[in-house]
C-alpha cells in the first residue's frame, strides 16, 4: 500500500481488500456428501446442553454432555453460561461441512456451529460463546451466528455443489453485494478483510419431504476480519467496529438473491479459524 500511493494509485485501488489467490471460488465449499463423524451426534448433544446450560444444569442426574462441560470449564465460564443461556434463548446444531482451522500449532478441518434465535442477537454474549465452544469440543473450530428465526435442527443433509458458473456467479453477486455495502459507509479501512463464503446448506427445509425432495439451496457467510499481520485476529463485532445497520443491508441484499437460503456471520476469531474457511 505504501509503494502503491508512491506510485500516484487512486486511494480506493490501494485500500482494496487482500483477494484470494487462487481465486473468488476458493470460497466455494464444494461437497456431494454430509460430514457426519461418529461423533456429530454427541456433539450436537453437547451444543444444545451448552446454549440450555442453566436448565438442564440443575438436574439432579446431569446428562453427559452436561458432565462433558462441567469438566472442561472453570466455575466463572460455568456462572457466565448459566447467565446467557437464561437470557438469549439460543439454539445451537452442527453443520455438516468441514472448515479449516488452527488449533494448537496443527490445522484443522473440523465442524461449524451454527447459533440462532428468534430474539435480536446480543453480540458479545454470541462473541464470548464463539471464543468456549470450541475449547469444549474440539472438533469444532467456527461458530456463526444465523439470520433469522432460530434453526430447527439437526442440520443433516447438504446441496450437492461443484464450481459451475451458476454457483460462481451466486458467490460473485453475493461478494458483490457486501463489498458494495462496505465500502459505500466508508468501513473498508476499519475491516482488515471480508471474505464472503458460499456453503452446501439449506435450511429450513420440510423435514417429511426430506427423503424425497433434494436440498438444492446454498447460504451465504459473511466474515469481517480485523488484524494486524493475519497471523492473529478477530472478528468485527456488530454494534461497535461494525454497525448492525450496515451488517443489515448486508444481509437483506444477499437474501434478495435467489438460490439463498440463509445468511450467517462469522463469530470466530484466529485461531481456532483461519481467515478463509477453505
Amino acid at each position: 500500500r505504501a509503494l502503491g500511493r508512491e506510485l500516484g494509485l487512486p486511494e480506493d485501488v490501494v485500500e482494496r481488500h487482500p483477494f484470494p489467490g487462487p481465486g473468488l471460488a476458493i470460497r466455494v465449499l464444494c461437497t456431494l456428501t454430509p460430514y457426519m463423524c461418529d461423533q456429530f451426534s454427541r456433539t450436537n448433544n453437547i451444543l444444545a446442553a451448552i446454549v440450555d446450560f442453566d436448565t438442564i444444569s440443575k438436574k439432579q442426574n446431569p446428562s453427559s454432555a452436561v458432565q462433558h462441560i462441567l469438566s472442561t470449564t472453570s466455575d466463572e465460564e460455568q456462572k457466565m453460561l448459566r447467565r446467557i443461556s437464561s437470557q438469549c434463548q439460543l439454539s445451537a446444531t452442527l453443520l455438516p461441512i468441514k472448515t479449516v482451522g488452527v488449533q494448537g500449532d496443527c490445522r484443522t478441518y473440523s465442524y461449524v456451529a451454527a447459533l440462532s434465535s428468534d430474539k435480536n442477537p446480543n453480540w458479545t454474549h454470541s462473541m464470548w460463546l464463539a471464543k468456549l465452544i470450541p475449547r469444549i469440543c474440539h472438533n469444532i473450530n467456527r461458530v456463526c451466528h444465523v439470520f433469522g428465526k432460530h434453526v430447527v435442527g439437526p442440520i443433516t443433509t447438504v446441496s450437492p455443489t461443484f464450481l459451475t458458473p451458476g454457483i460462481l456467479s451466486l458467490l460473485r453477486h453475493a461478494d458483490n453485494k457486501a463489498q458494495t455495502v462496505l465500502h459505500e459507509s466508508g468501513l473498508s479501512r476499519q475491516i482488515s478483510q471480508m471474505p464472503v463464503v458460499l456453503i452446501p446448506i439449506h435450511f429450513d427445509r420440510d423435514p417429511e419431504r426430506l427423503s424425497f425432495e433434494p436440498s438444492c439451496q446454498h447460504s451465504v457467510v459473511i466474515r469481517t476480519f480485523i488484524t494486524n499481520d493475519f497471523m492473529t485476529g478477530i472478528p468485527a463485532t456488530p454494534g461497535k467496529q461494525l454497525p448492525e445497520s450496515v451488517l443489515g443491508k448486508m444481509v437483506d441484499q444477499i437474501l434478495a438473491l435467489p438460490g439463498v437460503s440463509r445468511v450467517l456471520f462469522d463469530l470466530t476469531a484466529k485461531p481456532p479459524g483461519t481467515t478463509e474457511w477453505e
